[in-house]
């Protein structure tokens, strides 16, 4: 019982510090779940769009890969002259963040910018159909990987997340709650039967007085009777000596008579 609760001495402010500290790790435990909760119900949609998204990329770039090599049975070998057309990035990824349950999530969102007319005059000769549809088709590859990736980036941050939050509350559940609330139950059980204590120590020294003062009435009667048997015990002997002195004058005068 002592390992299970925490060292403290029994007193009225440590009782309110204690149950202070429950009531918060029981609301704790409480936000912690329902954070645990939203957290699972992310991890399984990530997790389903994630594997859905690993199946649709293999088709995604199995047709973008047979697209160029289209492109180049057409046009020939246009690698040099895609070279030379491009000057800037025509894709780029920007981060943003999402808020679940207090966690911060990254998603990668793609932006399309124009090239402008150099990428259109490319294979103008001969295969520019060919070369635009492998365009469109690696962009859409790069779309779908640009999610993947988003997803998977998701995926580990929220499977961390949802880790470090279930061993919180199986902390809070399993250790301090326990902890806390054997505390409060000691310093309860020690209070009362402090308590109880004083109130037996209290009716002994009430006991005792009660005694003390019996005791005291019964010695002031009995000196009070003792006062009044000795008071009519002199009464007594006055009035005898009294008469005995009337009578021996009473004698004396006969006899001078």
């Amino acid at each position: 019982m002592a390992q299970a609760r925490y060292a403290v001495f029994a007193t009225r402010m440590a009782l309110t510090i204690y149950k202070g500290k429950l009531k918060g790790a029981i609301k704790g435990h409480s936000l912690l779940k329902r954070k645990a909760d939203a957290l699972k119900i992310k991890f399984r949609k990530v997790l389903k769009d994630l594997m859905e998204n690993k199946m649709a990329l293999g088709g995604t770039m199995r047709d973008a890969n047979f697209s160029l090599s289209t492109a180049k049975y057409s046009a020939g070998d246009f690698s040099e002259s895609l070279k030379e057309s491009v000057e800037s990035a025509s894709v780029r990824v920007r981060i943003q963040e999402e808020n679940v349950a207090g966690v911060r999530l990254p998603v990668f969102k793609q932006q399309s910018e124009d090239i402008g007319s150099s990428m259109q005059l490319l294979g103008l000769g001969k295969g520019g159909q060919a070369i635009q549809k492998t365009r469109q088709s690696f962009l859409s590859a790069l779309e779908v990987l640009v999610h993947l990736a988003s997803l998977q980036t998701t995926f580990v941050a929220v499977d961390e997340a949802l880790k470090v939050t279930n061993r919180r509350v199986n902390a809070l559940e399993h250790v301090v709650k326990p902890k806390l609330e054997n505390t409060v139950s000691y310093i309860v059980t020690e209070l009362d039967e402090r308590e109880r204590e004083e109130f037996f120590r209290l009716k002994k020294i009430q006991e005792k007085k009660a005694k003390a003062i019996e005791a005291a009435e019964a010695q002031k009667n009995a000196e009070s009777l003792v006062e009044a048997q000795l008071r009519l015990t002199g009464q007594f002997t006055n009035e005898a000596s009294e008469e005995g002195a009337s009578m021996s004058m009473g004698g004396d005068n006969d006899l001078l008579y």
